[in-house]
């Protein structure tokens, strides 16, 4: 991909983005392998080549029908999913993936609206890119998701922080006995918080420990997950926890009186 610097448009305008939680085994042994998914097979070929080169193993697929057959057959570590694809667009790939599979996704889009990235996010991403972009920037990313993946799967006992219990080996989260079915990203998120409960973290320090990478500006990824964690776990005061957002844009973790 000599001299390309960007990725993103194809010349004639068209765009290329759980098993369940019992089944991890392709977090323990992250091998850096990656399944692009984009209808533009120019795009998908150079996109392959340079992370080829960074040393990742990839392979292709031109629709979000045909990712979900080959997710059928085989396992990568994360998928890079386009949004803008015939068939079966990346958002109701994305959904379909998140019934039964946790692997982490990112997802890459020419849609220039927020709301757009935040729907990926909402459904289940755990980051985004917009096109045109820097292959550099993607790889840095990949490399970023699967460097948290390795440390949150070293061997540790679960956790119990209030009325949450982290189970770091498998991922998942339950409160109160209830399993909450989380995304790689949001259950880094959500370690970070609860690892430090009635700590205020700032939006730019939670971004770079949850997810191994710098804040950039009109960011929102964080603020998604976040919103998801709510959604999901229920957590509240009258249940002994809560995810709060701070003054001057940042969250805490808070156990309530008497929680422990």
């Amino acid at each position: 991909m000599a001299g390309v610097a960007l990725l993103g448009v194809h010349p004639c305008g068209q765009l290329a983005s759980r098993r369940p939680s019992a089944d991890r085994m392709w977090t323990m042994e992250l091998s850096g392998r990656i399944l692009i998914v984009d209808d533009d097979a120019e795009f998908a070929r150079m996109l392959g080549e340079f992370l080829g080169r960074q040393g990742f193993l990839t392979s292709f697929a031109d629709s979000g029908r045909s990712a979900l057959q080959k997710l059928e057959a085989e396992t990568p570590d994360l998928i890079v999913l386009d949004i803008m694809m015939p068939d079966l667009d990346g958002l109701e790939a994305l959904r379909r993936i998140r019934i039964d599979r946790d692997l982490p996704i990112i997802m890459v889009t020419a849609r220039g609206q927020p709301a757009d990235r935040i729907l990926g996010l909402e459904l289940g991403a755990d980051d985004y890119l917009a096109k045109p972009f820097d292959p550099a920037e993607l790889a840095a990313r990949i490399r970023a998701v699967l460097r948290r993946l390795r440390q949150a799967f070293r061997p540790r006992d679960p956790v119990r922080i209030g009325p949450l219990t982290l189970t770091p080996s498998a991922m998942t989260a339950a409160v109160r006995g209830r399993e909450v079915r989380l995304t790689p990203a949001e259950f880094m998120v959500l370690e970070a918080l609860a690892g430090q409960p009635g700590v205020e973290l700032s939006r730019a320090a939670l971004t770079e420990r949850a997810l191994g990478r710098p804040l950039t500006p009109y960011d929102r990824s964080l603020d998604t997950h976040v919103s998801n964690l709510r959604r999901k776990l229920g957590l509240a005061p009258e249940l002994g926890a809560e995810i709060r957002a701070i003054r001057g844009g940042g969250y805490s973790f808070t156990l309530s009186d008497g929680a422990g």
